[in-house]
This record gives structure tokens, sequence and C-alpha cells, in this order.
């Protein structure tokens, strides 16, 4: 079964289960998140990656210098623990590991979390790759992808104990929306992949022909 078929069985499976008023508010932000264009202005291929210095969920630093010293890096914009369409593509992500890194690519998910959530995150989804914390979604910002949680999705992510402003330890109810970047050694964004609509997401296997190509031109 392919990634979105993975994400579209949730969703409908979802969309029996909660109440209908918070399933409404979740797609009426969806589109508004649509309508706004952000999406388009967020850093595109061709484009040069920002720098950045994360921690690891053992407190490690993590360069993208140093990354890109192996080779191209896959980064991938996670929500958070808490979001199980955001799982489900950690898993699709990790069942592609070894054929990325096969390629000579390093993969890495970047989140606002802190590290305990990433360190559950590692563990429930048995990721092979760490994810790295975004203190305020800093990185995301720059990427173009950080966004304001409208104020009548609030009461309903407190439904679900979803309280942002503590997983995140910011006081703010931002996210970064789901996106998908290769950057190549040189530091140039050679695949980038943003949807503000989180029920959606690009397969893996996308990456390959991208990684293959880096290989061809290195």
């Amino acid at each position: 079964m392919s990634l979105q078929d993975q994400l579209n069985a949730f969703k409908e499976q979802f969309k029996k289960q909660a109440p209908e008023a918070a399933f409404n508010a979740f797609a009426r932000s969806t589109q508004e998140l649509i309508e706004s264009g952000q999406a388009e202005k967020a850093l595109k291929a061709g484009n040069t990656a920002p720098d950045f210095m994360l921690t690891d969920p053992e407190d490690n630093e993590v360069a993208l210098e140093d990354l890109l010293a192996k080779g191209p890096v896959v980064l991938s914009f996670y929500r958070g623990v808490w979001c199980p369409y955001c799982n489900i593509e950690l898993q699709a992500l990790e069942a592609a590991a070894d054929e990325i890194r096969a390629k000579g690519a390093t993969l890495v998910a970047v989140s606002m979390q802190g590290a305990a959530d990433s360190r559950k995150s590692q563990r429930d989804n048995n990721l092979s790759f760490p994810i790295l914390t975004d203190q305020a979604g800093e990185l995301a910002e720059k990427f173009g992808i950080r966004w304001a949680v409208q104020d009548y999705v609030i009461e309903f992510k407190k439904m679900f104990n979803v309280v942002l402003p503590n997983i995140h330890g910011d006081g703010e109810w931002n996210l970064p929306m789901p996106a998908r970047y290769v950057i190549d050694t040189n530091g140039t964004i050679a695949y980038a992949e943003v949807n503000p609509d989180y029920t959606q997401r690009p397969e893996p296997s996308d990456l390959f022909p991208v990684l293959d190509s880096l290989t061809e031109t290195a």
C-alpha cells in the first residue's frame, strides 16, 4: 500500500471517530492555509538551503555543513509525535531509508518538539535516523514553512491534548507545514515538496530519481 493510501485510510477512520466539529475545524484550517499561498512562498528547488546547527535527542549537535560533507541530505519536517499522519510518513521513510543511504544521502527529520518526544517518536516508529530539534521553529521559519495555528483550532487541539506551547516549550501555537527537501552537497536545494494539507505527503520513492541524478552529477 502506498504512503498516500495509508494516509487516506487513516483520514477516513478519523472522520468516522472524531467529533464532527473537530474534523471540520481542521479541514477549514487546512483550506485557509492553502488559500494563504504560504506554501508557494517557501524555499524551492534552486534556492540555497539555510545553514543550521540543531541537536539530536541525545543532545548531540548536528550541523548541515557536516552532513553535506558526506553527501546529499534528505530533510523531512515533522509536526510531532502526536500527529498520526506524520508517524505514518516516518515509517514510510524508514522503509526507504536503506535505499536512500545506498544512494549516498543522509536522512534526518526535524521537529519543533523537545528531545523526550523525539526519543519517543524514534522508538515508537523504529527509526534508524534522528529527529533534530528545531527550537521555536526557527529553521522552519527560514524555509518559509512555519505558520500560526488559527484561534478556532486551538480548542480542538486541546481536546486531543495537543498543547503546542507546552510541547514546543516556546509558548506559541505554531507548526511547520509538512515538507521534504533534498539538499545537494553545495547547499543548493535539489528537491522541495511542501504541502499545506498535512494529510497529503509525497511518496519516499519520489526521492530516488533526484538522488540518482545528484550521484551522476557528482
